[in-house]
């Protein structure tokens, strides 16, 4: 993507303090962590950083797979967002959650990182070889919406939440992109 103002990169040890700041900025706002790995039910960075044992001990065999990315600004090495890469789909992902989560930090949206983040990650999704992704948000969620639909997210449904997932008890709705 060029004139990029963000990269995604794994998670290490010298992106602690961004995060667990992230992390502080969310639990304030109340704001749900999706695409964080779990990130708001940890005490520490090292914690979190063990997302794939944690989470496959929390899910059982309904774990899948993900990349945990960190969106940083590259003028200044803030993470102003944190998105996963989840495949292949569970039922349940295949349902309600999507092959991508992602979350802004809530003192930088607004300022377009969602759009980049997600044009970010469909690129290593291409690369990986994967000819289309499902992404899911709110019905609710406009911001979410937009940003689907301008990485090329066509709507194929909205599903009731029957689960919970949803702030509102509201529905969720369902986009593929096509990468190829």
């Amino acid at each position: 993507m060029t004139n990029a103002r963000l990269e995604l990169v794994p998670p290490t040890e010298e992106y602690e303090r961004e995060v667990m700041s992230y992390r502080t900025e969310m639990l304030e706002n109340g704001d749900s962590f999706d695409g964080c790995a779990g990130l708001e039910n940890v005490k520490s960075y090292s914690e979190w950083l063990k997302f794939k044992e944690r989470l496959k001990k929390m899910y059982g065999e309904s774990y899948v797979p993900s990349e945990v990315y960190l969106a940083i600004r590259k003028n200044d090495g803030m993470v102003v967002g944190i998105m996963d890469y989840r495949h292949p789909l569970s039922d349940f992902l295949f349902n309600f959650g999507g092959n991508i989560g992602y979350c802004v930090r809530p003192s930088e949206r607004r300022k377009g990182y969602a759009k980049e983040m997600l044009g970010l990650l469909l690129e290593i999704c291409r690369e990986s070889g994967e000819e289309k992704v499902l992404v899911c948000c709110e019905n609710y969620n406009e911001a979410s919406m937009k940003t689907i639909i301008r990485n090329g997210g066509v709507l194929e449904n909205e599903v009731p939440d029957t689960v919970g997932l949803t702030k509102y008890g509201g529905a969720i709705q369902r986009y593929w992109i096509n990468l190829f």
